[in-house]
């Protein structure tokens, strides 16, 4: 089902795309994922076979999801030389201010969350807007398994088997104007069933708002997700729909998303507007630039604990730099964190 709504830019229109961004679109759809381990996989993850991950929960998967299993590309993209973190700890440590601001409040918290039916809407400087169901949204893409680290900006750090789709191939289906320069994502706004968002955690002005520049969302290692090992989103990983960019802090990947925009000025993001120097638009990782109150150079790679800690370096874009490091030449990542 499609419902054809009217375009609308969350921003006020200035200055267009530079032109060899937008001449270059096709180029970089096309940009492959040189350096990223694609062998070297153990059997089971090129296998379609979901059940090869440990102490997965079962979860309760949509009709259109269950109909895309077969034909997943299991191990599209992997790491060589790390462990997937396991799957209670992924699903059991988790910032999700809309459920709560303890790490284990989502967990608690979001079996409230009604994830059918779900729409999505698109919308801003593209040839395509709409409103679509979620199952109607996701037909035109085949999963792939993209196994990435995730890097929090408080300092840990995990390794998680995705499964989603290139955020590319949404742009070609939407064709974007030569007006759009950033691509803006907001997570739903229900207080009756996302508790945090009625709590006195009044810092933030829901709904909470992430963005991208376009040549960011275009590159190959940027997907919107709505799997993980190798089951559906668990509610407190930011089902049904999730973003997520592997070279950039945990807190860029938004949960749980409603609305997609194309717009023409950078948007003023979530952490951005409660912190803006502690908390930049970028938020590309970085161990040399520490946050005010912390080291970046090290990172704690769950699982963790008292006794045996497993405290690591953090690399230069979270180990991706072979792919996006491109993305800000000339720039000065100390003044755009």
């Amino acid at each position: 089902m499609l419902i054809k709504i009217p375009a609308a830019s969350a921003c006020n229109e200035s200055d267009v795309t530079p032109e060899a961004i937008y001449l270059s679109r096709r180029s970089l759809l096309g940009a492959s994922l040189a350096g990223v381990a694609l062998s070297a996989l153990p059997v089971w993850a090129r296998a379609a076979d979901p059940s090869h991950y440990d102490g997965v929960e079962a979860g309760n998967a949509p009709a259109w999801f269950k109909e895309k299993l077969p034909s997943t590309e299991w191990g599209a993209v992997t790491v060589q030389g790390e462990a997937i973190t396991p799957f209670k700890d992924a699903t059991h440590y988790n910032n999700f201010y809309e459920f709560g601001t303890d790490k284990g409040d989502p967990a608690q918290n979001a079996g409230s969350l009604k994830t059918e039916p779900w729409t999505v809407v698109i919308d801003g400087e593209v040839g395509k807007p709409g409103r679509y169901a979620l199952e109607d949204f996701m037909k035109p893409y085949q999963l792939e398994e993209r196994i990435y680290r995730l890097r929090c900006v408080e300092a840990w750090s995990m390794v998680i088997p995705w499964m989603g789709f290139p955020i590319s191939e949404l742009l070609k289906q939407v064709e974007p104007t030569a007006n759009a320069k950033y691509i803006r994502f907001e997570t739903l706004q229900d207080p009756k069933t996302m508790p945090g968002q009625r709590s006195g955690f009044a810092l933030i002005d829901w709904p909470y708002v992430e963005g991208l520049r376009l040549d960011e969302a275009m590159n190959p290692l940027a997907i919107l997700a709505v799997g993980m090992y190798g089951r559906e989103l668990p509610n407190q990983n930011g089902a049904p729909l999730r973003l997520v960019v592997p070279w950039k802090y945990g807190f860029k990947s938004v949960k749980s998303i409603v609305r997609i925009s194309l717009v023409s000025e950078q948007p003023k993001t979530t952490w951005q507007s409660i912190a803006a120097n502690e908390y930049g638009f970028y938020a590309n990782v970085n161990p040399t630039v520490d946050h005010p109150r912390w080291t970046q150079a090290r990172e704690r790679r769950l699982p963790s604990g008292l006794f045996s800690p497993n405290i690591r370096p953090t690399e230069m874009f979270n180990g991706y730099g072979e792919q996006v490091a491109s993305l800000y030449a000339g720039m000065d990542l100390r003044k755009n964190y």
